[in-house]
């Protein structure tokens, strides 16, 4: 436990993880100041320290999570050339399907302040899965000018139909249900080989 009137480096950041392994351990209903703080190993006061209550806590958290998996994504277009579609798509699927972003985010949707402070940021500007949408279609269409995509892709729709998918199975998932990863890794390959680029299922990671 961290002594009162001690500064705790990444304040933010140790209350925002202690609160991802409240939820994945014990659920939404779970989840108070007093809850992150002990799984914190730190002052009581500490969230309020930083936060103006629970509901902008939460708020804060899901708008981090989803800014951390943007910038993630922000660096697909960068591969293009590199590697095979199947792999690349694959990384960055992966790597939004093992966020904490969406299942957060289902929580803010029940505290309706913190859901209107996300949904403020959202059409503010903040990143969202918009964003990391946005950077699927440009690393799409970037692989279409060098040729290793079918001229024609829909680049939008196949970005749509990886988010939407991974972000269906973050929200509906539950213990003992089909292995996320693994559809996730068919779901790429498919679009991967319609677009034009093989049968290439092998080529994407396992994380």
């Amino acid at each position: 436990m961290s002594p009162r009137g001690v500064a705790i480096p990444d304040a933010r950041e140790r209350l925002f993880a202690a609160a991802e392994r409240v939820l994945a351990r014990e659920g939404p209903g779970a989840l108070t100041s007093r809850a992150i703080t002990v799984e914190a190993g730190c002052a009581k006061g500490l969230l309020h320290t930083h936060f103006a209550g629970l509901d902008e806590f939460v708020a804060e958290l899901v708008l981090d999570r989803f800014t951390r998996t943007a910038q993630q994504a922000e660096a697909l277009p960068t591969r293009a050339g590199q590697g095979t579609v199947a792999e690349n798509l694959g990384t960055v699927a992966l790597a939004l399907l093992d966020s904490s972003g969406p299942t957060i985010a289902s929580l803010a949707m029940t505290r309706p302040a913190a859901s209107a402070r996300v949904r403020q940021a959202l059409e503010a500007g903040a990143p969202g899965f918009g964003a990391t949408q946005e950077a699927i279609t440009a690393y799409l269409d970037a692989e279409q000018r060098l040729g290793r995509l079918i001229e024609g892709t829909d680049s939008t729709t196949v970005a749509l139909a990886v988010v939407g998918t991974v972000h269906h199975l973050l929200m509906t998932g539950w213990a003992g249900a089909p292995d996320s990863r693994e559809q996730v890794k068919r779901l790429v390959a498919m679009l991967s080989a319609s677009a034009g680029t093989g049968a290439v299922s092998d080529d994407i990671p396992t994380g």
